[in-house]
């Protein structure tokens, strides 16, 4: 197989190879030269044009098969092209010469098709090069045309259309030829031939003027007729063709107008032309006057259908602005079209009728019209409903009856109105927000016209002006609870007028089924308004009988759509409610048979209608309100229930009384009962199974209905998958909504609102626009097959044998028609049934059950219909799942094989081979893999059936479920498969679509089942790899958009597995031009594949995309192709996108895509990035909401000018009109846009910090210009928020602020490196303050007022701004805000629910806790920093200080202490509310049932969730106002038993409620103490961090008060319980922050502690016993649980031994350890560790002596291993923090008053020595511990040695050690731990006990003395060597000091000399190193000052060494010579004495 590569076909191989694959290796060459030639050298092409002419021309005669002809003609045309065009002449005559050949034998067909497929390719490609042969062409091709059949045909047209395309206006001569030729096809009886006829047509079109002047009329009519009997892409391609040549003919193409004069088309004509075909269909014109007047039968669907595309082409080709400008025409003609007679003869036309109409209005107004265009475009249909509604009135009005013809118009008039109300609906629901002007303008009257429509005549209409309402509600929320409120009190004024009845009821039910859209909801008071309407109606319907009807069916109504709002609002009324529904029922069979026997067909009818009512009602509360449904109320619900089922039975009895009018209203009954009985458990009803399944079987076996209805649910309970074989794939197209027009089952496609009234509170089904139930006749059919499939898998088995075994007879007694139908309900039954089997996992029954349900379905396998088959595979399939036995399965597979093997016709066939696919699809591939082999041979051969392509699909399809179902089983069969696959790929004419569509699936089944292993290089797999990718090029080839579908879902799986082997650079170009594709799954396959290929390689793909852009801009022959890509690459056109598509899953995977573009791209090419983001930000409609409208006249100018302004936004490259998007970006678009923009300052911030800070950025913009940073573009982050936050969408708002406040987050603390001292965001103060202020005005909803308090705070707490009154304008927003909650109103109080204003209240709280909260930090921070000394100028405070002299130390807190005695009550208000909404269930009768200060009991779910995000930085703002006053309660504001929403204002009487200050503040802290241990208990994982630290932050702000830390200690058992807490929150949380924090907590709950107990000693008295106080009493007992100590231990060795691992002696001692070499801790953990161990050491001094004894054991050796683990040398010898935490522990320790406690005595002795030992342990000098820190360990030791001397003289042991240590040091090569040991030493040579001092003395002072006399010998060098020998001389002289006066001499004899030694003569004085000399001049000073203390003995000394006296004496003569300089120097030396330069942080002596 491997290819030769080179030109020529390498045919040795060629003959090497089977004849079964030699098709597929010609393909493969083809493809390679296909890609090769283009890129080939001319020459080569040249040289080797003559042989490579032959093997092409060779290759058309060896019968090549459909994608094998359409490859050669394009590389014939090729090589021409590029080559030599000398032998073009005798290859076309050689097609042609083919061409004309008699011979009509099949085995000759494909040679013709591929001699016709070349002609159309030369002519394509080389146009008018080939002169002028082509009369004769074209001549050959029409008489060819004429004898073929229909694949020659098809072929024929689409070279034709070729041919004409290439040679364009030259071949004019030939163009009514073609034109005669080709319309009679239209009708062919070939689908395929009447594509290709259209699509020819319409090439000829580009030329042929005569085809839109004189013929236009023929044309239509042709393609009306071309229309009947269509299928799916006729329709299409004749609508395309259809809708283009009528725009052409009212607005030609420029060329073809300059060379004739032509008669343009008006408009009228033109529409009048196209309605023709919409009423009249393809009858001709009024020619045939006869049969039209007779009122022929109406328009068949199809030719309605195509001509409703047809318009939508033709409007879409004539572009946006002409329907802008023509719209008021066009909305007219439609309008009419559906007010016609003819569209509207029965009640289903019309509907459908309405429904085409409602399409075309939708597809161009939604897609083609920018928003502003749009509302525009809403005032003309507002304008249109007023008009038609006058009309009514007129006629209604007109009493006398005069206007006869009135009562038509008004019939008419309904359907006019529902569409255009309709249209309405969805216009304002896609504007949300941004429809506001339309409805607030008075001079349109929206809300007025469209009410005015609630009193129609037609309920149709009502209904249509009720959902209207509901969608201008969910578009502006604010206008929902004003439209309640007015349609309530026009019900109760117009109480008397049925159609107001009606009409404004439905209008509030549609409202209150809006609510579920708004997130804000509605008022609670507004369920009541309700509830009280309704009980009215059904009180007073028996009052009027005028009325009865419409009264009882509109009380009914409300009360089902008041259930929509949910169990909260329901659970008021639902005792009334169940009350109301007993009594609508008789309550006996007694009172049941009086009904009967009383009563006249009126009082039965509104009877009937009540109790359907009541039904409904129930229904909508079981299905909104499931928390409602105890065991008690469904009990009380079935008693009606029951009633409604014996009453059924009675039913008929009574309408063969009172007439057959009732049927109707008693099919209502039924299915509501149905509807009902579904959502309930069948538990509950077991008893009236019986009744009730008689009832459901008769219901849909038809028993009683004359009408063969057939149910609508069998598409749905098929597999989705086999929609190909059933054709409902057109569910998943963009014409969907009247395609479903078309389908088989009864009414499809007719669903509209007046069928089902109740639907209009129902939530809409998704993906539909408007809820259409069906017709009753259809639902409840639909509804009882529904319920069947509920009640089936709880009956018994005797009665589901009884049943199937009617269903045979029913199927047995039916005739013809009817008996379709019965058989398609009992099989939807049965397949609802089963499924229920299946959910239920239930079985089916013992075998008589299985035989019967087995015949029933084996019967309906060879059924004609092939829906019935599909349905009875499907059911098989089932079966096998439900009954899962392997023998019951083999029998079936066997029934099937061997129908196979001896059957002969399709029908059996094609059903059979379904059978076995559904059978493995539902056993899976385990269950049914011993049939595996037999069921894959049968398909196989199957499949070649060439004979019967419905066949091949069948088989094909199966084949496909066998493969998914086997998984990896299959691996065996994967290459006959494979080669088959591939074969008929070649083979099959494209026109099969259904069979390459399977061909497709089956690709796709066997490349998941390969799956990974193709990345494998083996033989094998290249070729099953190379097959893969050849299948999937063929597919992309084809013609039809759901195979190329498939191979693009085939290649992304080849992708997923193989990535390397999919070419993506002629894969990308390929999915950018399906962007654009007509239809909708070609474009979802092709998102679908982009998304994929984002995720991980993202950057290739808008590579590749990109370089399409540059080709079709560059090459001429691409024209064809439409492209959008312009600049912004394919980012842009997928921005693009999201503007027009409206399918769900469409845009979900645009999303996807652009955020894994982004995630990828964004860092890189942010510039690109953010200029994507600002220009579909920056497209904002400009109906500014201030200027709306203002002047009528101004208007019709601005808008002229505006005109252009939708387009110039996205001009791109191209000049045509088509490149630009027609529309600006839609508000959706935008918020993803904005959405995006915070995205990207994420990525950033994850990126490179260099993002936010300006200084680098600029240095770095210098280095490299291109790079891209963010903070450089601040200003377009700010300008882009900005736009959002003050659009018109609220959606649009809320991502503006956001995006806000992420700006301010990220870049609050970026300096600006020109003006020191200041922040880069100072300049955009303005900016900021005003996107804020637009969200405080009153108008605007709770939400975004919420969000804007956030960032509010945010702003100001970010210290940006330091002035205050720049920042007074945006914290006057927070004041304004402030009023309004203490007012106890809320701009949205009386237009949203409660939770609403709850949710805003708390937004404005939580930003005044956040600013707070921030103002005390600031003040903290100011107070804690000493004055500033004023001498120092400023140059180097302003970077620790930011411009201090601006800020006075408390600005912001000037800011918030006028408003803080209110807030402090707010704040402790919502705590109180917060703590009782945290209470569990169980404790809910504890609640206010009034509600508390901000949340109403209704409300109370919602307002949990809004408390749940503000409660955190409250309480910390409260801890800190009870901390900064102490819990002082002055002001007696605070009165605790009010709450303040009823008396915000009012100051409570002075202590009235007799509540005492103590008790007060215990409330406080049991309050703050509460919220904050139950939060900390358990935080939801999804809880901020945030949150976390305000909760601990405040905590230890509380604890830091006097009266906190009494409450907390006296109440011992709280302080443990909060210890416990923090532990588990320890083990959580990881944050570094959140664990220093809960130190401090601890520390403080401790101190407390040991400041109650010492306050307890004191009190007692016995300072010097601390006997029996404090904890473990006399026992030394901790108990855990109740203990403090014992609970603060367990938290803080948790810590240690978190961050010092090695501290745990288990670790040390498990085999694995490695011992760890100390390392130095991050500074985190290092605090961490350090508070630690201070609190660990305050612990003893809570414990009695007896405790203390059984805690220190434990303390001590953590500390001091701490110490050994920390002490770690650091380069500047600073001391770490755990260190000197450790030292200062040990010191609290040893000196505490527990060593003076007798009790103790040895206890204590021996710890102090054991702890000593360990320290001498740990300071052992070794290799181990190279960089130990010797002098934080000789500091421990002296530590022990001074503090703790008792324990400790005497104990030689200990004593050797520590001199040991001390002698290491000061042999010691660094010099600074000498200095310190020196130090050290002296402390302990001064200490008072010379019991312990003198031992040392002796051993160390020689050593000393020695060290020091060495000096002379080796002068220091350093200053710090110099500072080790000074340190050295204080010992010295102190040791001298300290000497008795006998022993002076001997002492001072040690020291002079010494001192001496140090001087330098005179003459070296001057050139000494500048240490020499200090040390030169610090021994003098020594001198001069000893001798005069010690004279006797100084003389004696310097007497006995006259040398020493000459130095000396030489030396003071040396410096009295430089009198001044010594002077000084006196002055300044003693400074410099005065205090050792060393200093430790902390001082531990």
């Amino acid at each position: 197989m491997e290819l030769a590569h080179s030109l020529l076909l390498n045919e040795d191989a060629l003959a090497q190879i089977t004849e079964a694959k030699r098709p597929v290796f010609i393909f493969e060459w083809l493809r390679f030269l296909d890609k090769v030639l283009v890129a080939a050298n001319k020459v080569d092409v040249k040289e080797k044009q003559k042989k490579l002419v032959e093997q092409l021309t060779g290759l058309i005669s060896s019968a090549p098969g459909p994608p094998t002809r359409k490859l050669l003609a394009k590389n014939l045309a090729t090589l021409y092209s590029i080559g030599d065009t000398f032998t073009v002449f005798q290859t076309l005559d050689k097609c042609n010469e083919i061409i004309k050949s008699k011979d009509d034998t099949p085995a000759y067909l494909p040679t013709k098709l591929a001699a016709v497929a070349c002609v159309g390719a030369f002519y394509e490609k080389m146009g008018r090069m080939l002169g002028s042969s082509f009369p004769d062409t074209i001549n050959n091709l029409l008489k060819a045309l004429k004898s073929a059949e229909s694949q020659g045909r098809g072929e024929i047209l689409l070279s034709l259309q070729k041919v004409l395309s290439g040679l364009g206006g030259a071949a004019a001569s030939c163009h009514r030829d073609i034109y005669k030729n080709a319309r009679s096809l239209l009708t062919d009886r070939s689908m395929a031939v009447r594509c290709a006829v259209a699509k020819c047509l319409l090439e000829l079109q580009n030329e042929a003027v005569f085809m839109w002047t004189t013929e236009l009329e023929n044309v239509a009519t042709l393609c009306f007729k071309a229309l009947e009997g269509s299928n799916y892409g006729v329709r299409v391609a004749v609508a395309k063709l259809l809708g283009t040549v009528m725009a052409t003919a009212l607005m030609p193409k420029q060329a073809a107008v300059m060379r004739q004069n032509v008669k343009r088309a008006t408009l009228d004509e033109v529409l009048e032309l196209m309605a023709t075909g919409f009423l009249r269909g393809g009858s001709g014109f009024l020619k045939s006057g006869g049969e039209m007047l007779k009122g022929g039968a109406s328009v068949s669907r199809e030719v309605r259908v195509g001509v409703t595309q047809a318009y939508v082409v033709f409007v879409t080709t004539l572009g946006g602005q002409w329907l802008e400008r023509n719209f008021a025409t066009f909305l007219s003609h439609v309008l009419d079209l559906v007010s016609h007679p003819r569209a509207t003869q029965t009640h289903v036309e019309a509907v459908y009728s309405r429904r085409c109409v409602s399409f075309m209005l939708r597809a161009t107004l939604g897609g083609l019209l920018g928003e502003k265009a749009q509302i525009a475009a809403g005032k003309e249909i507002c304008q249109a409903i007023s008009k038609q509604m006058r009309a009514v009135e007129a006629v209604v009005n007109d009493i006398s009856g005069e206007n006869k013809a009135g009562a038509a118009d008004v019939s008419a008039s309904q359907h006019v109105m529902v569409c255009a109300l309709k249209e309405l609906g969805s216009l304002v629901q896609s504007l949300s927000a941004t429809a506001s002007p339309l409805i607030q303008e008075p001079s349109i009257g929206l809300l007025e016209t469209v009410t005015s429509v609630l009193l129609h005549p037609s309920m149709a209409a009502r209904l249509a002006a009720a959902w209207c309402l509901r969608c201008v509600a969910v578009a502006l929320p604010y206008q929902l609870s004003p439209l309640l409120d007015r349609c309530a009190e026009r019900i109760n004024n117009l109480k008397s007028s049925p159609e107001a009845v009606s009409g404004y009821s439905f209008a509030m039910a549609a409202l209150l089924g809006g609510v579920h859209q708004c997130p804000l909801g509605i008022p609670h008071s507004k369920g009541k308004l309700v509830v009280s309407i309704a009980e009215d109606l059904l009180r007073t319907a028996a009052q009027n009988s005028r009325l009865s009807l419409q009264r009882t069916q509109a009380g009914w109504l409300l009360l089902g759509a008041l259930m929509t709002l949910g169990s909260s609002l329901v659970r008021y009324h639902l005792p009334k409610m169940l009350l109301l529904w007993r009594n609508v029922f008789p309550r006996s069979q007694k009172e049941l048979e009086a009904e009967k026997a009383k009563g006249d067909s009126f009082t039965w009818q509104v009877t009937l209608e009540g109790r359907a009512g009541a039904l409904c009602a129930m229904r909508s509360f079981v299905a909104h309100c499931p928390e409602l449904l105890t065991e008690d109320v469904i009990r009380r619900l079935m008693t009606p229930i029951e009633c409604a089922m014996t009453m059924m039975s009675q039913v008929p009895a009574i309408t063969k009384v009172h007439g057959a009018h009732l049927k109707a209203s008693a099919a209502m009954v039924r299915l509501r009962l149905y509807d009902i009985l579904a959502l309930l458990p069948p538990k509950t009803y077991e008893g009236s199974f019986n009744a009730l399944l008689r009832e459901l079987v008769a219901e849909f076996t038809l028993t009683d209905n004359s009408a063969n209805t057939t149910t609508s649910l069998l598409r749905s309970l098929c597999h989705y998958d086999d929609s190909v074989l059933m054709g409902s794939w057109l569910q998943e197209t963009d014409h969907k909504s009247i395609e479903d027009q078309l389908q088989p089952n009864s009414a499809s496609g007719s669903g509209a609102l007046e069928h089902d009234p109740s639907s209009i509170y129902l939530r809409v089904p998704v993906g539909e626009a408007i809820p259409g139930p069906l017709p009753l006749g259809v639902s409840v059919i639909d509804a009882s097959v529904a319920l069947f499939g509920v009640v089936f898998p709880h009956v018994s088995f005797k009665h589901r044998l009884q049943m199937l075994d009617h269903f045979a007879e029913c199927i047995k007694q039916a005739k013809g028609v009817r008996q379709q139908a019965v058989q398609l309900n009992i099989f939807t039954a049965v397949l609802s049934a089963l499924k229920g089997l299946a959910e239920n996992k239930s079985t089916l029954g013992p075998e008589e059950v299985r035989k019967s349900a087995l015949a029933l379905v084996m019967g309906a396998l060879d059924n004609p219909n092939p829906i019935l088959r599909c349905a009875a595979g499907e059911a098989l399939g089932r079966m096998a799942q439900v009954v899962g036995e392997a023998t019951f399965i083999a029998r079936m597979a066997q029934t099937s094989f061997d129908k196979l093997k001896s059957a002969r016709d399709v029908v059996s066939r094609t059903g059979h081979s379904l059978a076995l696919g559904c059978l493995h699809r539902y056993v899976g591939g385990i269950g049914s893999g011993q049939h595996l082999k037999t069921s894959v041979s049968i398909l196989l051969a199957l499949a070649q059936d060439g004979s019967s392509h419905e066949v091949q699909t069948w088989s094909l399809h199966s084949l496909a479920l066998i493969v998914d179902s086997s998984g990896p089983m299959y691996r065996g069969y994967v290459e006959p498969t494979l080669s088959l696959v591939l074969t008929l790929l070649l083979t099959v004419p494209p026109s099969h679509t259904e069979v390459h569509q399977c061909l497709g699936r089956c690709l796709g089944a066997l490349i998941t089942t390969v799956g990974p292993e193709l990345q494998g290089n083996g033989a094998t797999i290249s070729t099953i790899r190379s097959s893969c990718l050849v299948g999937c090029a063929i597919m992309q080839d084809h013609s039809d958009s759901l195979v190329q579908a498939a191979a693009i879902s085939c290649l992304q799986q080849l992708h997923m597995f193989a990535p390397r082997h999919v070419n993506l650079s002629s894969l990308v170009p390929c999915l950018c031009v399906h962007l654009c594709s007509s239809h909708l799954l070609l474009r979802r396959a092709a998102v679908a594949c982009l998304r994929q290929l984002a995720q991980r390689e993202a950057a290739e793909v808008c590579e590749y995309a990109m370089s399409l852009a540059k080709k079709a801009g560059d090459g001429k022959d691409n024209a064809t192709i439409n492209l959008n890509i312009t600049e912004t690459g394919l980012e842009g056109v997928l921005f693009g996108m999201l503007d027009r598509e409206t399918d769900r899953k469409l845009c979900s995977d645009i999303h996807d895509t652009l955020g894994h573009m982004l995630s990828s791209l964004a860092v890189e090419k942010l510039s690109h990035w953010l200029k994507l983001c600002k220009d579909v930000l920056a497209a904002t409609t400009d109906v500014g909401g201030a200027v709306a409208f203002e002047v009528e006249k101004d208007e019709e100018d601005s808008e002229k000018k505006d005109e252009m302004d939708d387009d110039t936004m996205f001009t791109g490259l191209g000049d045509d009109d088509k490149s630009k998007p027609s529309v600006a970006p839609r508000w959706v678009t935008r918020v993803f846009a904005a959405d995006c923009l915070c995205r990207i300052i994420l990525l950033c911030e994850n990126a490179d910090k260099a993002h936010f800070d300006l200084a680098t950025a600029r240095s770095a913009q210098a280095k490299n210009p291109k790079g891209d940073l963010l903070v450089l573009q601040l200003s377009d982050l700010i300008r882009m928020a900005f736009m959002a936050a003050t659009d018109h969408s609220n959606q649009l708002r809320m991502a503006g602020l956001q995006a806000l406040e992420d700006i301010i987050k990220k870049f609050a603390s970026v300096p600006e490196p020109e003006f020191p001292g200041h922040v880069i965001l100072e300049q955009y103060q303005a900016n900021v303050g005003a996107a804020l202020r637009p969200a405080f005005s009153p108008d605007t909803p709770s939400d975004i007022t919420a969000k804007a308090c956030q960032v509010c705070s945010t702003w100001i707490g970010s210290g940006v701004v330091s002035d205050l009154n720049d920042l007074r304008r945006v914290h006057n927003l927070l004041v304004s805000s402030l009023d309004k909650v203490q007012s106890g109103k809320s701009s949205s109080s009386q237009l949203y629910s409660e939770s609403a204003t709850t949710m805003e209240k708390l937004a404005v709280l939580k930003a005044w806790a956040e600013v707070y909260v921030v103002a005390m930090k600031i003040k903290k921070e100011a107070e804690a920093k000493p004055a500033k000394p004023v001498r120092r100028g400023d140059e180097d405070e302003d970077e620790d200080d930011l411009g201090a002299d601006v800020l006075p130390p408390d600005s912001l807190i000037t800011l918030v202490q006028p408003e803080l005695p209110s807030l402090s009550r707010l704040w402790l208000a919502m705590l109180r509310d917060y703590a009782l909404l945290t209470l569990p269930a169980e404790f809910s009768s504890q609640l206010p049932p009034d509600g508390g200060a901000f949340y109403t009991p209704e409300t109370i779910d919602t307002a949990r969730l809004h408390y749940r995000s503000s409660w955190a930085p409250v309480l910390h703002a409260v801890a800190l106002w009870l901390n900064s006053n102490g819990f002082e309660v002055n002001d007696n504001q605070e009165d605790l038993s009010s709450t303040p929403s009823k008396v915000p204002n009012a100051l409570q009487g002075s202590s009235s409620s007799g509540k005492m200050l103590e008790d007060l503040v215990k409330d406080r802290m049991h309050l703050m103490l509460g919220v904050s241990i139950e939060f900390l208990c358990f935080p939801r994982p999804e809880e901020p961090i945030e949150h976390v630290m305000s909760c601990l932050q405040a905590l230890f702000t509380l604890l830091e008060t006097p009266c906190a830390k009494t409450h907390m200690a006296e109440d011992q058992l709280l302080a443990v319980e909060l210890l416990n807490v923090l532990h588990r929150l320890l083990l959580t949380r990881d944050p570094p922050a959140v664990q220093l924090q809960v130190t401090a907590v601890v520390q403080e709950t401790i101190r407390a502690a040991v400041d109650h107990l010492q306050q307890q000693r004191a009190n007692e008295g016995e300072k010097d016993s601390l006997t029996g106080l404090g904890e473990g009493g006399d026992t030394g007992e901790l108990v855990p649980g109740k203990s403090l100590v014992y609970a603060a231990m367990e938290l803080l060795v948790f810590i240690l031994v978190r961050h010092i691992p090695q501290l745990n002696s288990r670790v040390k001692e498990s085999p694995s350890h490695a011992p760890l070499r100390p390392q130095r801790l991050p500074d985190e953990s290092a605090r961490l560790v350090a508070n630690t161990i201070s609190i660990l050491a305050e612990l003893p001094s809570l414990c009695s002596p007896t405790g203390a004894t059984t805690i220190l054991p434990t303390v001590l050796f953590l500390i001091t291993g701490v110490l050994k683990e920390t002490a770690i040398k650091a380069a500047d010898n600073s001391v770490p923090v755990p260190v000197s935490a450790a030292l200062q522990g040990i010191k609290t320790i040893i000196t505490s008053p527990l060593a003076r406690e007798e009790s103790i005595q040895t206890q204590w002795t021996t710890l102090v020595r054991s702890s000593l030992a360990s320290v001498l342990e740990y300071s052992h000098p070794g290799k181990s511990r190279p960089d130990m820190d010797e002098v934080s360990m000789l500091t421990a030791i002296t530590l022990f040695l001074l503090s703790a001397s008792s324990e400790l003289v005497g104990v030689i042991v200990l004593q050797k050690g520590c001199m040991d240590r001390f002698r290491n040091a000061l042999n010691s090569s660094d010099p600074w731990v000498q200095a310190r040991c020196y130090q050290l030493l002296l402390s302990v040579f001064q200490h008072s006990n010379r019991a312990l001092s003198t031992p040392y003395i002796h051993a160390l002072a020689p050593l000393m003395v020695e060290k020091l006399k060495a000096v002379e010998r080796s002068r220091p060098g350093t200053a710090a060597e110099l500072q080790a020998v000074q340190e050295g001389i204080r010992v010295l002289e102190n040791l001298v000091s300290m000497g008795e006066e006998k022993n002076r001499v001997q002492l001072l004899a040690l020291l002079v000399p010494t001192l001496i030694s140090y001087l330098l003569d005179e003459n070296a004085i001057s050139s000494a190193p500048q240490v020499s000399k200090n040390l030169h001049d610090f021994a003098l000073q020594n001198l001069m000052r000893i001798g005069p203390l010690y004279p006797a003995a100084f003389k004696t000394v310097i007497g006995a060494a006259p040398e020493l006296k000459t130095r000396l004496e030489s030396a003071i003569r040396a410096n009295q010579a430089s009198s001044k300089a010594k002077a000084a120097a006196r002055q300044a030396q003693p400074t410099v004495q005065a205090a050792p330069t060393i200093k430790l942080k902390t001082s531990f002596f």
